[in-house]
């Protein structure tokens, strides 16, 4: 088979592929898998380069919060924090949302941002379900919430820690110069949540004195389950912490917690790998595969050369390409494989002109990161929140997010630009 013919063959499949996954005819996880066996099957890829196409530190680290959230969620802390977090702003809807958004962003970039949706979700279906709400309002802002939260640290998001690993820059250097930024477009994206969603607050006097009137030390069901599953999340969210420390990868932390809390709790391990989303595992997998295949035919590589010859080496419209092509392509093709493809093409670039490095890889980042809340494929947080609200029976379509999480994203990299623009040009 010729190149072009590839070339031909891996952009028809992914192109294809995810108008289904749009279109939403045929569930995302069949489509995806469906794609990556047809890159298989007509010789786009290998077997042994399919799966070496697969990022198995994602997979894990998915994998292993899952089985750790699903025994924690058994012990009833999070209808604890659910009551706890309701009570605390009166059992008003809005300051709910708002509450749950904050604790949401902190977590994201203090553990991760799909760890933190795996908190966050279950105890938003419990206050929804308490006051009678649609919870989609509050699935959303805690979708955008998590990407801009895991933005400004180093542990908040993926493609920061392919990057700091590749570039050596710390935990301290994200800190620094990311966090003053997504405080900043999480309190803009906050106050548009809150007049966009506020006609969907309306809730009756009786819910909010129900909701106040529950006693948030009752939910909880076994003191100590709870207290083996907080001294493991602890442990575990240590682990993420200290990793460069350690020297070990996320993934590993995950599924060591994950294992030690099966062995401490003896819980069955059948009925605990039961409540791992599958789907959405597999979603994963397929789309790793089906970009791989772009990758591998080199359409990746060839559209970041053409794309940063444009700019002739100047540095104001390199950093902007940089932040912008991260942005959009993110929405719309998982971060990972992009930034992976983007770090030694910036590398050459630094070695070849005298760009100031530091600043395109803030802006790679900011892309990477904020461009995932242009579409419910965008991130892995996103996908995970999605997987929940099919199986709580509250579905979250592809267009229905991308109203709302779309123009939200592009404002979000317009302030990014001008902080860029303002601090380092």
């Amino acid at each position: 088979m010729t190149h072009e013919l590839q070339v031909f063959i891996a952009v028809a499949i992914f192109l294809v592929t995810y108008a289904v996954i749009i279109s939403e005819k045929i569930h995302r996880m069949v489509i995806a898998m469906f794609g990556a066996a047809l890159m298989l099957v007509l010789g786009v890829l290998n077997q042994e380069a399919a799966v070496l196409a697969i990022d198995f530190n994602t997979l894990g680290l998915l994998i292993g919060m899952m089985l750790i959230v699903s025994i924690t969620r058994r012990t009833g802390v999070f209808e604890y924090l659910a009551v706890k977090a309701a009570k605390a702003v009166g059992g008003k809807p809005a300051g709910i949302m708002v509450m749950l958004c904050v604790i949401t962003a902190i977590a994201s970039a203090l553990l991760d941002n799909v760890t933190t949706v795996l908190l966050i979700v279950p105890v938003t279906f419990s206050i929804t379900r308490e006051l009678d709400l649609n919870p989609v309002p509050f699935l959303i802002a805690e979708v955008l919430s998590s990407n801009i939260g895991g933005t400004a640290t180093l542990i908040g998001d993926p493609p920061n820690i392919m990057i700091g690993s590749a570039v050596g820059l710390t935990f301290n250097d994200f800190l620094f110069n990311l966090a003053p930024v997504a405080v900043v477009i999480q309190a803009v994206i906050l106050v548009i949540l809150y007049f966009l969603f506020r006609g969907q607050f309306a809730v009756s006097p009786a819910a909010q004195k129900k909701i106040l009137a529950l006693n948030e030390n009752e939910q909880i069901k076994d003191f100590l389950l709870l207290k083996q599953s907080l001294s493991i999340l602890a442990l575990t969210v240590a682990g993420f912490v200290l990793h460069g420390w350690l020297g070990l990868e996320s993934a590993t932390i995950a599924l060591t917690g994950a294992m030690l809390l099966l062995i401490i709790t003896k819980e069955e391990p059948e009925d605990v790998l039961l409540h791992v989303e599958w789907p959405t595992i597999f979603f994963f997998i397929g789309l790793f595969i089906v970009v791989g295949g772009l990758e591998n035919v080199g359409v990746i590589t060839w559209i970041a050369e053409k794309s940063l010859a444009v700019t002739g080496g100047n540095p104001g419209a390199t950093v902007g390409l940089v932040l912008w092509l991260s942005a959009i392509a993110s929405a719309f093709v998982d971060n990972i494989p992009f930034v992976a493809t983007m770090i030694p093409l910036l590398k050459t670039m630094g070695q070849m002109t005298t760009l100031p490095m530091d600043t395109l890889w803030w802006s790679l980042a900011l892309g990477a990161c904020l461009g995932g809340n242009g579409t419910i494929i965008g991130a892995s947080a996103n996908v995970i929140v999605a997987g929940l609200a099919e199986k709580s029976g509250y579905p979250l379509s592809f267009r229905g997010f991308m109203k709302i999480g779309f123009p939200l994203m592009l404002l979000s990299v317009l302030l990014a630009h001008g902080y860029i623009w303002l601090r380092y040009l």
